[in-house]
């Protein structure tokens, strides 16, 4: 019997058609380096994307050649999410957050044609232009300010296209429309190809009620950079739906971000937990009587936020519980587009008390529709799901990467049989949550014994003066590697190790888990998207 059903491929064209046609009144808004901002309409919006996907075209573009953006979150670059793939090329998104160096050999590992960049990343910009030569610089003047002759300035190139004689470049659902090079903290980063068909399929996955949970009355706060894994694939989902954005910009302090949320009341946000645990620490600090901004701002209560890219500690939870935000945590990575897991209430936990509500939201949650997980032992049978058994997590599905952009299929990272190794440690129980014990390269074998550095830093980011914790193996003659805890306390607090000590074994720790010994220090070395860069301080503390 033969299908009856129009077979038409899967496209971003048709979200930013969409957008333009039944949202043109809704609003997006975006926070200049001035801390002003800027509001435009999806109407608009639409119209500036064909421009630039029109623009390009004018400039020599070819179906494929690569533009990169180093820019941050605002309503330009969203253009570029959609009018680059529009005119056929690969929106490749540079981390701005990178060495010069590592930025350099990036886009000359893409070949990035055109680079797209905000005025105000112009230094940065003077530091890479010798290690590689993009053949046209458009600048988005962010600041306001002129932009210089010797560069292509992105406003003008945009009013003088016309975006009613645009045409969209002929495509196949499969062709690529993104790219994005993983966090490269154990090797050169590697290039990660997103197409027409992935990206539409993650975003109609991730937008679901238990997920993102998008509605077209929503406003959304994308913390999360922009140039790390697509936003977490957000941008494609605000489109879809319509909702109103409200981009931060540069500005990522918790001062400042708890001033945007004050102003542009959002119902969803998301970022990494580092952002998370600076913002509820500053916003309940400012509660305390005496404090100089008692009464300075206030959370939305009942807004959610999205949370990934690290693991949640339970006190983090709690903390924005306890004023009416409810953290959703997911996991994902660059190669999953990103989003895989998300820990959701599921309806077989209806009944269950708020100790059990919190102890679930801190694991990394459910797989997600299209996806398939499972758990690969040492010994490469599959584990059960019943909640104690480890084992590596493989992934796969059809937003999950096959291969790396010109690199060869490595055995290290995919099967044979084709699923990709996540390098993630980890237990599923009964119910499918994904409970994350370590990265493969994180665990500490003590006495032929796993002991689980984010169990360790979870619990002691429960201890009321700790403001970050990091677990680190260090080597030991007995032992073979012992756990080594840097800790961050909170202003004026005090602490000691036998503090910690105790408050480890009242979390259910045995004492040969317990750290062999403990570092304070100032701060916790992060990777340039927000991850506690365990590398760095195994490198300070391997004596």
């Amino acid at each position: 019997m033969q299908a009856t059903m129009m077979n038409l491929p899967l496209s971003l064209n048709h979200l930013l058609e969409r957008a333009g046609t039944l949202f043109s009144g809704n609003e997006i808004v975006s926070r200049l380096p001035d801390k002003t901002l800027r509001r435009h309409s999806y109407g608009e919006f639409y119209r500036r994307t064909r421009s630039l996907a029109s623009a390009l075209q004018g400039l020599g573009l070819q179906k494929g050649d690569r533009v990169a953006t180093l820019c941050w979150n605002h309503h330009a670059h969203l253009e570029c999410y959609f009018g680059i793939p529009a005119a056929g090329g690969v929106m490749h998104t540079l981390n701005l957050r990178l060495s010069p160096d590592e930025i350099g050999w990036i886009a000359g590992n893409a070949k990035d044609r055109f680079l797209v960049i905000d005025d105000v990343l112009l230094p940065l910009y003077r530091q890479i232009e010798h290690l590689y030569k993009f053949e046209k610089v458009i600048v988005f003047s962010f600041s306001g300010a002129r932009v210089a002759p010797e560069f292509t300035d992105y406003d003008a190139l945009l009013a003088a296209a016309s975006p009613d004689t645009f045409t969209y470049a002929p495509h196949d659902e499969n062709d690529p429309v993104a790219m994005c090079y993983t966090s490269g903290t154990t090797g050169r980063p590697k290039g990660v190809v997103y197409s027409h068909r992935s990206t539409i399929l993650h975003t109609l996955v991730a937008s679901l009620g238990d997920f993102w949970g998008l509605r077209g009355t929503d406003v959304v706060l994308p913390v999360t950079p922009m140039f790390h894994a697509n936003c977490w694939g957000m941008p494609y989902g605000a489109v879809m739906m319509g909702v109103k954005l409200v981009f931060p910009g540069p500005h990522l302090h918790p001062d400042d971000l708890l001033d945007l949320i004050k102003q542009e009341p959002p119902t969803l946000a998301l970022g990494v937990p580092t952002i998370w645990m600076s913002l509820i620490q500053t916003y309940d600090a400012a509660q305390a009587d005496g404090s100089p901004n008692k009464g300075r701002w206030a959370l939305p209560s009942g807004m959610k936020s999205l949370v990934g890219g690290a693991a949640v500690p339970e006190s983090l939870i709690r903390a924005f519980d306890r004023h009416g935000i409810w953290i959703l945590q997911g996991w994902g990575m660059t190669e999953t587009s990103p989003v895989c897991t998300i820990s959701y209430p599921r309806a077989e936990l209806r009944g269950a008390d708020a100790d059990e509500r919190y102890r679930r939201a801190a694991m990394a949650g459910v797989p997600v529709p299209l996806v398939d997980l499972r758990v690969r032992g040492d010994d490469g049978t599959d584990q059960a799901w019943d909640g104690k058994s480890v084992g590596e997590i493989q992934v796969q599905g059809p937003f999950i990467t096959a291969s790396y952009h010109e690199v060869p299929v490595d055995a290290e990272k995919f099967t044979d049989d084709g699923w990709l190794r996540t390098g993630d440690v980890a237990s599923v129980d009964e119910l499918g949550f994904v409970r994350i014990t370590d990265r493969t390269k994180d665990l500490i074998k003590s006495g032929g014994e796993w002991i689980s550095s984010v169990d360790l830093e979870n619990a002691l980011m429960a201890h009321p003066a700790v403001a970050e914790a990091a677990v680190i193996a260090i080597p030991d003659e007995k032992w073979s590697e012992r756990p080594l805890a840097c800790v961050v306390l909170k202003p004026g607090q005090v602490a000691t190790p036998q503090d910690f000590n105790t408050h480890l074994l009242k979390h259910s720790f045995a004492k040969w888990q317990l750290p062999e010994r403990y570092e304070f220090i100032d701060a916790v070395p992060r990777t340039s998207t927000g991850k506690f860069w365990k590398m760095k301080l195994r490198e300070q503390f391997k004596a």
